[in-house]
């Protein structure tokens, strides 16, 4: 009775697909390009976005405010405010709390 040897080509295929499919695979999920990076920047980029428009409203404000004191169009109650409060300044009439 003859033993034949185990065929070692095939194992061998065999062996490097798995690893290669494990390398792909964890390459996927924890890679530079993978699933966990995608969610976290997915999650900066909506966090970048809230901010954007927080300072989109900080600058309509500014620059509403900017308008309302510029030349073309004055606006005297805000001086008013904005003298009081740089200048502190106050009417006789006001009623000061501390």
């Amino acid at each position: 009775m003859k033993r034949s040897s185990p065929a070692i080509g095939p194992l061998f295929y065999f062996g490097t697909a798995v690893v290669l499919g494990l390398y792909f695979t964890f390459a996927a999920v924890q890679g530079a390009f993978g699933l966990f990076n995608r969610v976290q920047v997915e999650a900066e980029s909506d966090l970048l976005r809230a901010q954007r428009d927080s300072l989109q409203l900080e600058l309509a404000e500014v620059t509403n405010r900017t308008r309302r004191l510029s030349d073309d169009f004055l606006d005297l109650d805000l001086l008013d405010e904005r003298a009081r409060d740089v200048l502190g300044l106050a009417r006789p009439d006001d009623i000061i709390i501390r």
